[in-house]
């Protein structure tokens, strides 16, 4: 190390120290010009500044505006002052436009708030004139000439009568029955004989004069005037024979026919009625010259009964006693243990009770060839059925104890309990008219038919020439089979290629013609007179309504609007309305209606009522508009134009566009729940009237003070504390659209508008809310009721929804009484009974509109499960469909805090 530092030191250390002095001496210089060089420049300068003195500076301030009076910036100086004017001026025209564009802002908000007043002030003035449209078409209407009642014609005491016919045997309505006497305005008043007022009244069987006076004393019909009758009963049977009365001899009884007060020589206008109990029956009427009298009984000949003017009727089997619906077995299943069943024994020389006339036997009576019997063939072709062990069949051709029959029929085995048991295991049950086409109608195949239908078994009538009861009237095909006896070995094919539908629709239709026309007296009594008026084009007598007994109430202030209810999004509910609360068009029976009013086939399922009827013997109740509107309605010339959805829902719309409907409100005791349930109801549109149905044996309090909402509020007083009053068809609801609801239920008013809406197109349905459904327990073998929420329904409450007035009367007089006991007993289920009724009536769902839902778990299933008994089946149906509000563009809320107090 030393060496090399040596080294290089005495070699060439010079250089190195030379080049230092070198970089220090640079490093001096650059430091002497960068600092002191400019130090030493700005002070010269300014010592030559101050020597000039101060008019002779160059580089220093010079004061006031010396700088601009250089020549070389005396322009820039005119620039810069121009330039500020100019931004002066530009400041102060902004300024000025900005509160411009403020005022105009103001008065654009101002042009807007007035077209909004103008639009409604349009809309209110289009209304006006609507309405006043509709006005003046109903003045004119109104000044029209109306068509007079016909003033009746009431025959004297010693009427004539009419010309008599050439033959009592031909007598028809156009020539043996008096049009006279029964106006289309009369209301069908009937007159019934006394059966104490004629001899052989005391001959009458007990129980059927006393059925029959029962039947009358219940009958709407029934005039104890004679004077103005339109129709003279006469009960001549069943009879009892006994030492102390004999039967009366044809010649006798004809004398006492003739010695009735109001015959008037030859009985025009006279029903004679015999109702039989037994499977043979007299037919004491056969050699009687009944003159021009129409015969009502179960058993007819060829010779003896005049189509179109006798009646054949149904046996009375239950004269005083009610059937037991819940004996009754239900509708299913479909197939039951045998496809079909036959007990009988054929009847060969038993003496006919045809042999009272003493000119001639029964025998002696036939004309012609005795027809083909084809009962061998019958015989021979069951029993093949039964040995071939296809099917599970029951034929029985002899019996252990046969019941009295007529000649050439087929008599009934055993007692009619043990017939009943053998009939509720079969499917279809075989009724074989009597092998003499002669007889073509017999009570023993009447009471066949009537146990078939009682116990749900689906009647096959062998034979063509068979007459069943009021077979003009009452559709038999659509609950029987008829077949010829020629095709009897088609019949198991026949009876096989039926689907459980088909079957199931017959045994529905079945059971309505057995509980409506055949099941209690008065049914009997009430079919037969329905008949004759039927046949004379008399319109039936309007049901009875419910009388309504107002309770007396104050009004208090005007109900304010809530605010919560008025929120209706971009819905329109409809016109304000000016004029008073106007009733829905109701439908008037024309008096002129032809046969296609009368058998319309609107529903192919039968109920306890038929709604749309099969047959013309169902009473018309008010305002029956058949759901289809009342009227036509008017629509103004450019209204009916269409357009978006906006623009649709701003009118109702409809055929019927001025139509309204009825809240009907249930309460018990909740004053204060009730009043704000009201005045939530102000200023709904289409809102008729609010009746208040108090269910409380205590009256309302004195001091309160009911909200005036600018429409009528009727309270009524019921009898009872019931939930069926919710139903009862009060005379003050005008409306065929009635709003069931709660007196805790919220609703908006575009809800209710809404549900209006989709009702008036299902005007059949049950349209609201909320929404249940009921589920089979598979594990209890019964069904359950579930109140959970779920895509599919089968019933909507009526605590919240639409139905037609049509139903309040089915429901109140028609359904079961034992449904309406065990809702008074349980205190619960009616709306589950409303539902029941009407699926059962339409075989249709309800639909379900969009709304609040709240699923509350209250079981009731028993409601149910005896509802199911009562009707034989289940009517409920399931749907997924519901409606929403999408085609009006509205926003109906989906707030879950609402719930429907419901069960």
């Amino acid at each position: 190390m030393m060496q090399r530092n040596g080294g290089g030191v005495g070699a060439g250390g010079q250089p190195w120290v030379l080049r230092r002095v070198r970089l220090t001496w640079l490093s001096f210089m650059l430091f002497f010009i960068l600092v002191f060089f400019p130090l030493i420049a700005h002070y010269y300068l300014t010592t030559i500044d101050e020597a000039g003195g101060p008019d002779k500076r160059i580089f220093g301030p010079r004061p006031g505006g010396e700088l601009c009076e250089a020549k070389h910036v005396q322009d820039l100086c005119r620039i810069r002052e121009s330039v500020s004017e100019e931004l002066l001026q530009l400041e102060a025209k902004r300024q000025e436009l900005n509160g411009e564009i403020v005022r105009l802002n103001l008065r654009i908000e101002a042009c807007k708030r007035s077209i909004d007043s103008a639009k409604q002030d349009l809309l209110q003035l289009k209304n006006v004139i609507s309405q006043t449209e509709h006005s003046y078409k109903e003045l004119m209407a109104q000044n029209q000439p109306k068509l007079s009642l016909p003033v009746r014609l009431l025959p004297d005491k010693d009427d004539p009568g009419l010309p008599p016919p050439k033959s009592a045997h031909v007598c028809r309505l156009r020539s043996c029955f008096d049009y006279a006497r029964c106006p289309m305005t009369s209301g069908f008043p009937v007159y019934v004989y006394d059966t104490a007022s004629y001899p052989w009244g005391e001959s009458l069987d007990p129980l059927v004069r006393q059925a029959f006076a029962t039947s009358v004393r219940s009958s709407i019909y029934v005039t104890d005037n004679p004077s103005i009758a339109c129709l003279y009963v006469v009960l001549v049977g069943e009879l009892q024979e006994s030492p102390s009365s004999p039967l009366p001899v044809p010649s006798a009884l004809e004398k006492q026919l003739k010695a009735l007060p109001y015959w008037r020589s030859d009985g025009h206008n006279h029903l004679l009625v015999h109702l039989s109990r037994k499977s043979m029956t007299q037919n004491f009427l056969y050699n009687v010259s009944t003159g021009r009298a129409a015969v009502a009984q179960s058993t007819f000949l060829q010779q003896q009964y005049r189509e179109g003017f006798d009646l054949v009727v149904s046996p009375l089997v239950h004269a005083l006693s009610e059937p037991n619906f819940l004996e009754v077995p239900p509708q299913v299943p479909v197939k039951r243990k045998y496809l079909f069943t036959f007990q009988g024994e054929r009847v060969e020389s038993l003496r006919s009770s045809l042999q009272e006339g003493p000119p001639q036997s029964f025998e002696e009576e036939m004309e012609g060839d005795p027809p083909a019997d084809y009962d061998d063939r019958i015989i021979g072709t069951l029993k093949a059925v039964q040995d071939s062990r296809l099917d599970r069949v029951l034929v029985e051709f002899t019996c252990k104890s046969p019941q009295p029959s007529l000649p050439t029929e087929w008599a009934l085995c055993g007692e009619r309990e043990e017939r009943l048991e053998i009939l509720k295991a079969s499917t279809f049950a075989l009724v074989i008219s009597p092998g003499d086409s002669q007889l073509m109608a017999s009570a023993g195949n009447g009471m066949r038919l009537f146990e078939a239908l009682e116990v749900g078994a689906i009647p096959v009538v062998l034979g063509d020439h068979a007459r069943l009861p009021y077979h003009q009237l009452v559709h038999w095909s659509e609950a029987a089979i008829m077949v010829p006896k020629p095709r009897i070995t088609e019949l198991h094919f026949l009876l096989r290629s039926l689907s459980d539908n088909d079957l199931l629709a017959m045994r529905r239709q079945g059971r309505f013609l057995w509980e409506t026309y055949f099941s209690t007296s008065e049914n009997v009594l009430g079919t037969i007179l329905a008949s004759v008026r039927t046949r004379i084009q008399v319109p039936p007598a309007p049901i009875h309504e419910e009388p309504a007994q107002e309770i007396p109430h104050k009004a208090g202030k005007m109900a304010g609007t809530d605010a919560n209810m008025g929120d209706n999004g971009d819905l329109d509910l409809g016109p304000v309305e000016t004029e008073p609360p106007y009733a829905s068009p109701r439908f008037l029976r024309n008096f002129t209606y032809t046969a296609s009013d009368t058998y319309q086939t609107w529903n192919r399922a039968p109920g306890p009522f038929h709604l749309f009827p099969h047959t013309p013997l169902d009473p018309v109740l008010p305002s029956e508009a058949k759901f289809l509107g009342s009227g036509t309605g008017f629509r103004p010339i450019g209204s009916g134009t269409g357009g978006s959805g906006k623009e649709f829902q701003a009118a109702l719309g409809g055929n019927v566009p001025r139509e309204q409907f009825t809240v009907v409100m249930l309460t018990y005791e909740r004053e204060e729940v009730l009043m704000n349930s009201l005045e939530r109801l102000n200023g709904l549109p289409y809102l008729n009237k609010v009746v208040v149905v108090w269910n409380s044996p205590k009256p309302p309090s004195d001091d309160l003070l009911w909200p005036d909402i600018g429409l009528p509020i009727v309270v009524v007083r019921t009898e009872k504390n019931s939930l069926n009053n919710r139903f009862l068809p009060w005379d003050v609801v005008e409306t065929e659209a009635i709003l069931s609801i709660d007196d805790d239920a919220h609703l908006r008013h575009d809800e209710i508008m809404f549900g209006f809406r989709v009702w008036r197109e299902a005007r059949d349905r049950i349209v609201g809310f909320p929404g249940r459904f009921h589920a089979w327990d598979v594990n209890h073998q019964s069904w359950l009721y579930n109140s959970n929420y779920s895509c599919e329904l089968s019933m909507v409450l009526t605590g919240a929804a639409f139905f037609h007035k049509y139903y309040a009367y089915l429901y109140s007089y028609v359904m079961p009484q034992a449904i309406r006991d065990m809702v008074d007993e349980y205190i619960n289920c009616e709306d589950i009974a409303m539902n029941f009724l009407v699926s059962h009536i339409t075989r249709k769902p309800p639909i379900k509109v969009s709304g609040p839902r709240c699923p509350q778990v209250n079981p009731r299933h028993k409601c149910i499960n005896f509802f199911v008994k009562v009707y034989g089946y289940m009517p409920l149906l399931y749907t997924q469909f519901r409606v929403d509000s999408v085609l009006f563009k509205t926003r109906l809320p989906h707030d879950k805090t609402k719930c429907f107090k419901f069960i």
